[in-house]
């Protein structure tokens, strides 16, 4: 049997945080809880935008939760690959914008 280090079942012991700081583990489930309510923007655009983080900031967990919540919430393959593919081209242009900072660190001390 294969083992990885992201085990899928540890998601369900998310809501175990709060044992070892209740306050904080509250106050950040409030927070979290919040955040997901319909707003400004529906709790499905914030679904796809959760996706599309998730896999920028490479959370398995995250990816397993927000597939599952994109699905319960109608969004469709092609709409959770689109945001997939928004995050990864965001991603990719701040890791190549600070390519200027090494040009201009190279021309500085090239000279």
């Amino acid at each position: 049997m294969s083992k990885n280090y992201y085990d899928p079942a540890d998601l369900r012991k998310f809501g175990e945080i709060t044992e070892w700081s209740e306050e904080l583990g509250t106050k950040f489930f409030d927070y979290y809880g919040k955040v997901f309510e319909e707003g400004a923007l529906s709790a499905r655009e914030k679904s796809l935008i959760a996706l599309a983080v998730s896999h920028v900031v490479k959370c398995p967990y995250c990816i397993d939760a927000y597939t599952k919540d994109g699905l319960q919430r109608g969004i469709t393959k092609e709409e959770m690959m689109e945001a997939v593919h928004a995050g990864a081209a965001i991603e990719s242009g701040a890791t190549l914008v600070h390519g200027v900072q090494m040009m201009n660190k190279y021309k500085k001390l090239s000279m």
